[in-house]
């Protein structure tokens, strides 16, 4: 029988412990920076937030020679590339996620209400979009709803597209989907041109059921010539 080498013994079980207390170590780091970027994200949401409700006040009392279509456009898109990195870290069950959702839920049904003004003020008709989907249930069609929702937002900056979670505890966002009859069982859902549509819909679907997007790129090519003449 050999003899036991207890330092052979004693040098693997410190190697094997500084390896674990290591790893132990990485894993709080890194847990730790993503804290801290999910809280920046978040901070940096809320200010975006109280921006826009400040806007909304603002735009509501201009005159239709200094209202744009882009006005808010932007500032909601980007709000919402945010939140639904918020939503992808922490999961859609997570109590600020759900709470900065209301808040982000809100200002869209707002933006919404203050273009039908603009539209019956200045006769300037907005191009939109509202979507819902379901975090309740696996839905891929959702998904890659999103992500044409997305790019089609990203090129014509004037299109107004608003996305809700259909299952969000929001007595204003309730008395949307029943004004439009929304089915759950059914999403995706889009309303476009105040008619509802289920199921996946493509760029090319998009752009055929909503002629107007094809104008934007126009009007978007027009300003874009001028500004820089």
């Amino acid at each position: 029988m050999r003899p036991i080498d207890v330092k052979t013994y004693l040098l693997a079980f410190l190697i094997t412990a500084l390896v674990f207390g290591l790893g132990i170590a990485l894993n709080i780091h890194f847990n730790t920076k993503r804290a801290e970027s999910i809280r920046t994200i978040g901070d940096r949401i809320t200010i975006d937030i109280l921006s826009s409700e400040t806007q909304f006040d603002l735009l509501q009392e201009a005159s239709c020679r200094h209202l744009g279509s882009t006005a808010l456009s932007t500032e909601l898109g980007e709000l919402g590339n945010r939140l639904s990195f918020m939503e992808s870290e922490l999961s859609a069950n997570n109590d600020e996620v759900i709470h900065l959702k209301r808040y982000y839920s809100l200002l869209q049904l707002k933006d919404y209400v203050l273009m039908q003004r603009i539209e019956e003020k200045c006769a300037e008709a907005p191009v939109s979009i509202i979507y819902f989907y379901t975090n309740a249930r696996e839905c891929e069609e959702c998904k890659r709803q999103g992500f044409v929702l997305t790019y089609l937002r990203e090129q014509y900056p004037a299109l107004r597209v608003y996305s809700f979670d259909y299952d969000l505890d929001l007595s204003a966002l309730e008395t949307l989907t029943s004004i439009y009859n929304i089915n759950p069982d059914r999403l995706p859902a889009l309303i476009m041109n105040d008619d509802v549509y289920y199921g996946f819909r493509s760029i090319e679907d998009l752009e055929n059921l909503v002629p107007q997007i094809k104008t934007l790129k126009t009007m978007q090519a027009t300003t874009t010539a001028t500004s820089t003449q």
